[in-house]
């Protein structure tokens, strides 16, 4: 007997990028409350494939993270409409929850003079803690059985419309590698904008599917298609795969994603040039490896900025890697 599917959603709330996605001509975008439609229909039929399948809805907000719906009653809304005998109780509710805790939320940032980064990363980590209860209940439960920690099968879904943000980078990393120990996947809808490079490794290393929409009149076949079966399913099926990852990394001095980068040889921090002392774990680096290392550094491409450099090289701080020779 298959066994029942635990859906973490988180969604990209950004005002500001949901604006230019409703905006975009060129490729066609999308309105945030077309996009909330179709997100419903897709949310009802997880909650519909099995009677025991369990659902929760985050919302990265700019600057917080806020759990929209729970199928554990974590979250309430005052349901005002008169019951329709012809609906299915669990949609009303489903639906009523998450748009009702969605309109107060979004409600806080009119008239906001500077929009914060959204709290795509809290969303990440309370994702994980919420698996990570429900699983730990599942197992010590009297009536759970033996075996009963994998009665669960968990995964999350991040619907993304917002660009990188260099100065995540750490936390996100943590948390793939959390929900690689947790054994959940971690499937990502890119609906508009550039490709998201962190979303891409957490997709890749977490064995999901990462998804550039390229049609948002048909976003809701892509999620149906793409992201409901669960992980155990997905072997059986044809599930779109990434034919590339970008595995560029952020500096931890300056924040930004490099694509070369001088590698800590004991803690393995990231810098985007050869520093004396390593600003996370001290360590201090001869004069001599650091005169090497400058020596060996590419030119910088004029135009780019300082302590950037353009092609992939991976260095440590007393060893290098030679850059790939340059045509012309």
């Amino acid at each position: 007997m298959d066994k029942p599917s635990h859906l973490s959603v988180i969604i990209d709330l950004s005002p500001t990028q949901w604006a230019l996605c409703a905006q975009s001509t060129n490729p066609p975008g999308i309105s945030l409350q077309a996009f909330l439609s179709q997100l419903l229909a897709f949310l009802n039929a997880h909650i519909a494939c099995k009677d025991e399948n369990t659902l929760a809805v985050f919302g990265a907000l700019p600057g917080q993270s806020a759990l929209l719906y729970s199928t554990t009653g974590e979250v309430t809304a005052k349901d005002d409409e008169p019951t329709d005998p012809n609906t299915y109780r669990p949609f009303k509710t489903l639906d009523s929850t998450v748009m009702k805790t969605l309109a107060e939320r979004l409600e806080s940032f009119d008239g906001a003079a500077e929009e914060a980064p959204i709290g795509l990363v809290g969303c990440l980590t309370k994702a994980l803690c919420y698996i990570n209860r429900i699983t730990s209940s599942t197992s010590t439960s009297p009536s759970g059985g033996e075996g009963s920690a994998m009665s669960v099968d968990p995964r999350i879904l991040m619907l993304s419309v917002s660009p990188d943000q260099s100065s995540t980078y750490i936390p996100i990393m943590n948390s793939i590698f959390s929900a690689q120990k947790l054994k959940v996947t971690i499937d990502v809808c890119k609906i508009f904008g550039a490709e998201n490079v962190f979303l891409q490794q957490a997709a890749h290393l977490t064995g999901g599917a990462y998804v550039q929409v390229e049609k948002t009149d048909a976003l809701l076949q892509y999620m149906m298609m793409s992201f409901l079966p669960p992980p155990a399913i997905r072997q059986l099926i044809a599930v779109p795969t990434q034919d590339r990852v970008d595995f560029r990394a952020a500096c931890f001095c300056h924040k930004r994603i490099v694509e070369i980068g001088f590698v800590c040889s004991v803690c393995l921090s990231i810098f985007c040039q050869p520093v004396p002392v390593c600003s996370t774990c001290r360590t201090k680096f001869p004069i001599k490896t650091l005169q090497r290392l400058n020596a060996s550094r590419p030119l910088a491409v004029p135009g780019s900025t300082p302590g950037t450099p353009a092609r992939p090289l991976a260095q440590r701080n007393g060893t290098s890697t030679p850059a790939t020779p340059r045509p012309g």
